[in-house]
């Protein structure tokens, strides 16, 4: 590839020096016309200034004329691009020109800017055309006077070498210091760019990158709940200017990009995104004639530049954001944006995987309330995963692990991410509490139906599914909550309360905010566990922090109310649970200790397939101590790991009485001998004895 690419830049430096040689005749005839060996140190003579004045005359006549059309490009060139093609590559300066929208001038302003890299000879012609020895690095008066033949052509070239300039804005040309003048600016290659023009490899998407620039992302996804009669009217009215500021509120983070392309296409015009400099920002936007996005949920600064200029702004934020100056100064209005209804997103699903049948799609659209821009990551994702299966098309076993790897795994200091691995074959409960966990996983499915296509959501001040665990610790309450986040398949985020409760006035309200948002923005399930402590009764107020502490329960029970997702409590009382939460929760589903039934199952299930059992393990008598699963399962590893300590290939039934024993101790529980009929005798083993 290297000798293509050596070649092409050969053939167009080739051109380019016809075109220097013609700047530097040019500069010579002016030099001559102008230069008076006896009077040009001291003054300026009358016959120069009649030549100067004829030449402005002449430039500024002919700056309205039509630029001079490029120059068709050379058999040679053709040649070699044919070449590349056989050997299924591209010519480098090709590549560049293709990714960056390169004109064949800006593509002759990067080869120049290259050439004295190539042969430092190039420095003295250019400080010759340029005449001034001190400048000899490549300028923008520089690359003018080689690039255009004509006033018009000159002021494209320079408009092109500006700022706003696709060389400039991409960072493939960089500027070398600051300069009063911009036609005395110097340009320089960007980095990489001289090795990759040479065919010496990189990546042409390193070479440039414009941080304000806004593509549509590719493949695009339908958004009907952006496709509003308020939002075209918004998009026409600052077209027309009669607007120049627009706001759109209420949509999550990774739904305003969607939003803020919409309204641009509306206008009619590109998009651009902050990048830090706010002046900077307003005038590359002006320059191209686009509108200026600012994400307010990180607020910018409020500088005097967004008074004093009028390019059109849109405002995104989940949350309104408005300086009193900027509305008081400027034309404003706002819309405040719908979450997409079921049938909405419906639409969206079906856009995304055409191929998957009806009923997989009005699943996944009740499940899951996902932005355009997530089902965009998540077609990849599941997209990539078929073809590493051989297959063609995603299906629905590829779209449920894309969505996990989308959704899952955006934790913060006060939650705990857990992805749910056991499903409810592991649950050990009476038919009856069974039954009610069923219908917890039956109503987040439906609720998304009953509550959009139905109505119901109009007449319903709660959103939703809330439900209560209650009763003693170990009876599975929180293994329940994993096996209906597994069920629903979505990511459980279960609440740390000491990073939650703070002892700072307001601080508790902030940090509970935070955790429903980010199960709401991840769509995951949201467990308080042992939620005595955040749930608990509202008191009278005798000190000064009972009324702070009562406000903390209010603002969460209204926040509670507010949550569209499935929210989960456990707790070991009920009675500890302010009334006022008790009537927001859909379902209260209270956890019995096991029976003997329950507990034969869960001495079965506490010992791994590869767990070495003796054959003196005697599960019916086990099955009738009273104990919870929780207190079960670590019977089982105490007594694993006995067998374990002391080189027993097999766990027996003295280990497990040990294990047992050792479990009661820890809950503070007598353990009768009686209780263990013919194996009472191996209690009073240390568990030693025969292993």
């Amino acid at each position: 590839m290297g000798d293509l690419a050596a070649e092409h830049l050969r053939v167009r430096l080739a051109e380019l020096h016809l075109a220097l040689r013609v700047a530097v005749d040019r500069q010579a005839r002016a030099a001559a016309a102008l230069t008076r060996p006896d009077l040009t140190p001291f003054c300026v003579t009358d016959e120069q200034v009649a030549v100067l004045l004829s030449h402005v005359d002449a430039t500024a006549e002919a700056m309205t004329e039509p630029p001079t059309p490029p120059p068709d490009e050379p058999e040679s060139e053709r040649h070699l691009r044919r070449l590349a093609t056989t050997r299924g590559t591209t010519l480098p300066l090709d590549s560049l020109a293709d990714r960056f929208g390169l004109t064949r001038s800006e593509q002759d302003a990067l080869l120049l800017c290259a050439a004295p890299e190539l042969d430092p000879g190039y420095e003295r012609i250019f400080a010759y055309v340029v005449d001034n020895l001190n400048r000899h690095a490549p300028s923008v008066e520089l690359l003018v006077a080689v690039l255009a033949d004509t006033p018009a052509t000159r002021l494209a070239v320079r408009r092109a070498l500006g700022p706003t300039g696709r060389l400039r804005r991409y960072g493939l040309l960089r500027p070398h210091g600051e300069s009063p003048v911009e036609q005395a600016q110097e340009l320089f290659l960007g980095a990489g760019v001289f090795e990759f023009l040479l065919g010496w490899g990189g990546d042409v998407g390193l070479l440039g990158h414009d941080p304000g620039e806004v593509t549509p992302p590719a493949g695009r996804i339908p958004t009907p709940h952006l496709d509003s009669t308020r939002l075209t009217a918004l998009g026409q009215a600052l077209a027309r200017g009669d607007l120049d500021v627009v706001g759109l509120w209420g949509c999550p983070a990774d739904g305003q990009l969607d939003a803020a392309l919409a309204l641009a296409h509306a206008a009619g015009r590109p998009l651009r995104r902050r990048t830090g400099d706010p002046a900077a920002d307003l005038r590359t936007a002006a320059a191209l004639d686009a509108i200026l996005w600012l994400d307010t949920d990180d607020p910018p600064e409020f500088t005097g530049a967004y008074l004093h200029s009028r390019v059109p702004l849109c405002l995104t934020g989940l949350v309104p954001w408005r300086p009193p100056a900027l509305l008081a100064d400027r034309a404003y209005a706002e819309l405040t944006l719908p979450a997409p209804t079921f049938e909405q997103r419906q639409t969206m699903w079906t856009a995304t995987f055409p191929l998957l049948a009806g009923e997989v799609l009005d699943d996944l659209a009740a499940r899951y309330r996902m932005t355009a821009g997530d089902l965009r990551a998540v077609a990849a994702v599941a997209a990539a995963d078929a073809r590493l299966s051989g297959d063609e098309h995603p299906a629905a076993e590829h779209v449920e692990p894309a969505i996990a790897t989308v959704t899952r795994g955006r934790t913060s200091g006060a939650v705990q991410s857990i992805t749910p691995r056991r499903t409810v074959e592991d649950l050990v409960l009476p038919a009856a509490q069974l039954h009610q966990v069923e219908e917890i996983v039956s109503a987040c499915r439906a609720w998304p139906r009953v509550a959009e296509s139905w109505g119901f959501a109009h007449r319903s001040p709660s959103c939703g599914v809330k439900a209560l665990f209650t009763g003693e610790p170990g009876t599975g309450k929180t293994m329940t909550a994993e096996v209906v986040s597994g069920m629903l398949g979505l990511e459980l985020l279960k609440v740390d309360l000491a990073q939650v409760v703070s002892k700072w006035v307001g601080e508790t309200e902030k940090n509970i905010e935070a955790v429903f948002r980010q199960a709401e923005d991840t769509r995951a399930v949201l467990l308080f566990d042992e939620a005595d402590a955040l749930f608990g009764k509202r008191g009278e107020v005798k000190h000064g922090t009972d009324r702070y502490a009562n406000l903390e329960v209010g603002y969460l029970l209204q926040r509670l109310e507010a949550s569209d997702g499935l929210v989960v409590l456990t707790s070991n009382l009920k009675e500890n649970i302010d009334p006022a939460f008790t009537r927001r929760f859909h379902f209260v589903v209270h956890f019995p200790r096991p029976g003997t039934d329950e507990r034969h199952r869960l001495w079965r299930q506490a010992f791994p397939p590869a767990a070495p059992l003796a054959a003196d393990v005697d599960l019916d008598a086990l099955r009738r101590l009273d104990m919870t699963g929780a207190g079960i399962a670590a019977a089982a590893r105490s007594a694993a790991l006995a067998a374990a300590d002391h080189g027993s290939p097999t766990i027996t039934m003295r280990h497990l009485v040990r294990g047992v024993s050792r479990q009661f101790q820890r809950e503070a529980r007598l353990f009768r001998p009686s209780e263990l009929g013919p194996y009472a005798g191996l209690l009073t083993d240390n568990g030693t004895r025969g292993s």
